[in-house]
């Protein structure tokens, strides 16, 4: 077995790894690299392998730093069967067509600046054709159920709790004399979130490729995710001002209805609307009702006495880009939730460039930011930041609910590899910064795990 380390190294974006076993060689994940233009649109268009040579790709989960980069390997001629649960095949199937337009209307907004400057333009990394192609070699997998995939290798995917329809991913591989179990993470969520279950535990594992997002930090207790909303609310009311919530469309759109709409069945929500302002993010809430299959308790209690899991009261999800621009001439108060989660492009933009220097709004962080991102720069307080390429000074409040997250924290993973058992032999540590890897890496070496190493981009190990 050789493992090769071609994306989410040392950093959070980008998900990929190589296996090759038996003959055969398997993809996991393939996850857009989101960072610098420049340095994004490299890595994205150029694939570190011959894609053809895949006989077949597994999918942790929809995020797109984990499928968004299908299309570009479909479009290099990649053939086999991209395997996943249904719910991320139904969640894939919106966010890869909306990455397409993305990348569609980015490239066209970019070739009308060189064109003015005499330079070539560039072509799209894919187009909406690329997409419904990578949507059509999906191969649902329903949870815990093994896959005889090639002779020797049989996966099985087990329920992550990261969001809706994530999983881990189980390789069981038998290389004559020897059987091998390795389990890739993906993106592990936490348990006692609401939505979704708790996250599966896989045992007898030899080889452990795991996710480091918050590896060397703890959440705070989410016990008062529910008051800070209501609290936060409640300021806003009282100033007729707004409350901005950049939010993933996928994931933490849907925590954030859910805790309002607890909020509003206790009658404790003030009484202001609240509009959902992103297409996807619509979509995707659409997708998760499709999947109750993937509930936990708590939202299936709920829902005993209330129709709809994510609506409620005074909620609105706004469709068109004219409804959308009329936010921004409404007097508040109001919650407006919208894409992107770390602001790095989406409708969120618009409503920040309208609201950010009023310092009677909030601007409500409830996701990671990664580095190199508006996100990050407005939770640092840096002032002015661009916006569309112009600068505004940032005079609204700046809050925060890191309790929210759906990764595992140090202690949530340290219970997860204690109840996993001390077998591994092998443990890599992948996608989260240098630090966060580094300081997960020593807690397994604390918990007993053998040849743990946090790997560098494009690094190969030979099991």
């Amino acid at each position: 077995m050789r493992v090769h380390f071609l994306g989410a190294v040392r950093t959070t974006t980008g998900s990929m790894h190589l296996v090759e076993v038996n003959g055969h060689r398997l993809l996991l994940d393939c996850g857009l690299y989101q960072g610098k233009r420049k340095e994004a649109f490299e890595w994205n268009r150029h694939l570190p392998f011959a894609p053809e040579s895949i006989d077949a790709c597994i999918l942790s989960h929809a995020h797109i730093d984990h499928s968004g980069n299908l299309p570009t390997l479909v479009k290099k001629n990649f053939r086999g069967p991209i395997i996943s649960t249904p719910a991320t095949r139904d969640l894939s199937e919106i966010m890869l067509l909306d990455s397409a337009h993305l990348q569609e209307k980015d490239v066209e907004y970019v070739n009308k600046l060189r064109r003015r400057q005499g330079k070539n333009p560039f072509e799209p990394l894919y187009v909406v054709e690329d997409a419904e192609r990578a949507v059509r070699q999906f191969a649902p997998l329903p949870y815990a159920e093994p896959l005889g995939l090639f002779p020797g290798v049989t996966v099985t995917l087990q329920d992550a709790g990261h969001i809706l329809g994530s999983a881990t991913i189980t390789l069981d591989v038998t290389e004559a004399p020897d059987r091998t179990r390795l389990l890739f993470t993906g993106d592990l969520g936490r348990p006692h979130m609401p939505i979704l279950r708790d996250p599966v535990v896989v045992h007898d594992v030899d080889v452990l490729i795991t996710e480091s997002t918050y590896g060397d930090r703890l959440h705070p207790s989410g016990e008062d995710v529910k008051q800070e909303l209501r609290e936060l609310c409640q300021r806003v009311l009282s100033r007729s001002s707004r409350l901005l919530i950049p939010a993933f469309s996928v994931g933490r759109t849907q925590q954030v209805l859910y805790f309002l709409h607890e909020l509003w069945e206790e009658g404790h929500l003030p009484d202001i609307p609240v509009y959902v302002d992103s297409p996807l993010s619509t979509k995707a809430t659409q997708v998760y009702e499709r999947h109750p299959e993937c509930y936990d308790q708590d939202i299936m209690k709920l829902l005993a006495h209330s129709e709809e899991a994510f609506s409620f009261g005074r909620v609105t999800y706004v469709a068109g880009v004219e409804e959308s621009k009329q936010l921004n001439d409404r007097k508040g108060p109001m919650v407006i939730i919208s894409a992107s989660g770390m602001c790095e492009g989406g409708r969120i933009l618009h409503h920040l460039a309208h609201s950010i220097g009023d310092e009677r709004n909030v601007i409500l962080m409830v996701g990671f930011q990664a580095e190199n991102t508006l996100g990050r720069r407005l939770l640092a307080r840096q002032s002015p930041v661009r916006i569309f390429g112009e600068p505004y000074d940032l005079r609204a409040e700046v809050e925060s609910i890191l309790a929210l997250s759906a990764h595992a924290d140090k202690n949530e993973f340290q219970d997860y590899f204690r109840a996993m058992g001390p077998r591994v032999e092998h443990a890599f540590v992948v996608h989260g910064e240098l630090e966060q890897a580094e300081g997960l890496a020593q807690t397994l070496r604390t918990l007993g795990a053998e040849n743990v190493v946090v790997p560098e981009t494009q690094q190969t190990f030979a099991l």
